[in-house]
């Protein structure tokens, strides 16, 4: 039998961590191995047990999520512990720069039980996940602003093809929209993929997302 994914809950609400620590144990194959009520306490408990997946409240006291997030992300020796941002608004400054700091995605706090279970898993497998009703809006927003430089020299070696699944992958669509519209493969897409993150060094898809945005390759569109 598979391990159970080991979740650790970051939040300053003791009544949301509660909630979370419900869900994530009366789901088959999860399970919470410990709660932090901020940002450093986060990081101490990520570099002790070592989980999986840190639920990471973007707002905390001590230190907040962002921090959290670029100590647990860019630390060795935690190299397999993943971050699922929360948020409580679709539009939060904080998202992007949790991004940039290695989240591997972002959900909003109102998501249903089962979609946040979903994204657990989907991190979890080094995957990463973006709410879908914000993705675009909130990317496009913050990588216009005068602190993100233009990576355009990431995207060197890049395939007429990869730039067009990496355009896709940014406009929120899955590997089987992207088989779908166009129109090749599964297999074919995932190896597009998978060259992609080693190319352009992303840790997952919510980075190239980012890249996609910093790089003005996303608001160019797909290339001719």
């Amino acid at each position: 039998m598979a391990e159970a994914v080991r979740v650790l809950i970051a939040d300053d609400q003791a009544l949301l961590r509660g909630s979370f620590r419900l869900l994530i144990d009366s789901t088959p194959g999860m399970k919470a191995i410990g709660e932090a009520g901020d940002g450093a306490r986060a990081v101490e408990l990520a570099r002790e047990l070592k989980p999986d997946v840190v639920l990471m409240d973007l707002r905390m006291p001590v230190m907040d999520g962002i921090a959290a997030t670029r100590e647990i992300c860019s630390d060795e020796t935690m190299a397999g512990v993943r971050v699922l941002a929360l948020t409580m608004f679709d539009m939060d400054e904080y998202v992007y720069p949790a991004l940039q700091a290695g989240a591997s995605g972002f959900m909003l706090k109102d998501v249903s039980p089962a979609d946040l279970v979903a994204g657990i898993r989907v991190i979890a497998t080094g995957e990463g996940v973006l709410a879908p009703t914000v993705t675009r809006r909130l990317i496009a927003n913050f990588s216009r602003s005068d602190e993100t430089a233009r990576a355009a020299p990431r995207l060197v070696g890049l395939t007429k093809r990869e730039q067009e699944v990496l355009v896709l992958i940014a406009n929120g669509l899955s590997n089987a929209e992207i088989s779908r519209q166009l129109v090749i493969s599964l297999p074919t897409v995932k190896t597009h993929v998978s060259s992609l993150l080693a190319k352009v060094q992303a840790r997952d898809r919510a980075q190239l997302v980012i890249i996609a945005y910093e790089s003005g390759l996303a608001e160019r569109g797909m290339p001719t």
